[in-house]
């Protein structure tokens, strides 16, 4: 699964016939949190629009306002939760790294996930708007695929990666079910680098850059890379 990920690189976006005008004075994130709000793009016929997104999404027929996180591209289409939003309300949910967690013992040690060159990316998403008693909330969910050899050593779940030459196919509301589904794989383990970070980023009071020092796992230690 992805509970938590960075965008310290906000001004990295690309996304064709996107106007981030308003979009200019992000700050760097360094635990972005579920129910947090996640930059993102979304189609609305035919045109595409940055926005935020509330992190879990909340399906339209929903009673209450519980959230999703994630979403298994395997079920994707079989889930009622994520299936017509799979189909109609696809989005871009950026980042520039993600945490996962290690079970080891009775403990579970963190790791930080990113690209080699630090370069962002996006996270394949889905979207929708739940509205109920006067309130009304526009949520998201990450998909998940099998991890790459890289997870693999510490977790068997990764989020979509997309590449930005899938951008477009991904927000196209025409694009068909099957090429979609071709784009949900598991990214290139020989793209990413990863480390071992300390426990701080379990609370998501802690939001700055210690949180991706790297540690000697099991101990916490951090060692002076940085």
């Amino acid at each position: 699964m992805c509970g938590r990920f960075t965008l310290r690189t906000p001004e990295g976006r690309k996304v064709d016939r996107i106007n981030w005008a308003d979009f200019q004075d992000l700050v760097p994130r360094y635990n972005i949190a579920p129910t947090q709000d996640v930059l993102s793009v979304v189609e609305r016929e035919g045109h595409r629009e940055p926005t935020f997104l509330q992190w879990g999404l909340i399906p339209f027929w929903s009673k209450d306002a519980k959230g999703y996180i994630n979403a298994r591209v395997e079920t994707i289409e079989q889930k009622t939760t994520f299936k017509e939003s799979f189909q109609k309300r696809r989005c871009l949910i950026f980042a520039d790294g993600f945490y996962e967690w290690e079970r080891m013992g009775k403990i579970s040690q963190p790791y930080y996930f990113h690209m080699k060159d630090e370069a962002p990316f996006a996270f394949a998403g889905i979207w929708d708007r739940w509205q109920h008693d006067g309130r009304s909330i526009t949520s998201c969910s990450i998909i998940t695929t099998t991890a790459n050899e890289l997870l693999a050593t510490i977790h068997n779940r990764m989020p979509a990666i997309l590449g930005s030459e899938s951008y477009n196919l991904w927000l196209n509301e025409e694009s068909r079910a099957t090429d979609l589904k071709d784009l949900l794989v598991p990214f290139p383990a020989n793209l990413m680098a990863s480390h071992a970070v300390g426990y701080e980023v379990n609370s998501t009071k802690v939001d700055d850059e210690r949180l991706l020092r790297p540690v000697n796992p099991n101990i916490g230690v951090t060692l002076s890379l940085f």
